[in-house]
């Protein structure tokens, strides 16, 4: 029932897992647009990328643009234990043909 996942950090995020299981959970994401949000937070439609904190006061007013259930669509179709896993061996198998 939460409104949004307010995720201002000030680093590089790795990957966001608490930002993808928001998602999962129908919660829009609020979200500083560094390191690895951009790839997982789609902006205006899961939620919002902000520069500031400023922007991020701002995006609140937008959330009733943003549907649930399109944050639990974006999940299943990018971030299933299925979809990672065959990421995972692409990136291998790219890896080993570059070596060959």
């Amino acid at each position: 029932g939460a409104s949004a996942l307010l995720h201002l950090i000030n680093f590089d995020e790795p990957f966001g897992l608490s930002v993808v299981e928001a998602m999962a959970c129908g919660t829009p994401v609020i979200a500083i647009s560094r390191g690895s949000l951009p790839e997982l937070v789609i902006h205006g439609k899961t939620g919002f990328l902000v520069q500031s904190t400023q922007e991020a006061i701002a995006a609140v007013k937008k959330l009733p643009d943003i549907t649930r259930q399109d944050c639990r669509r974006h999940v299943e179709e990018k971030f299933t234990i299925d979809q990672m896993v065959e990421g995972y061996l692409a990136v291998y198998r790219q890896i080993l043909e570059q070596r060959s």
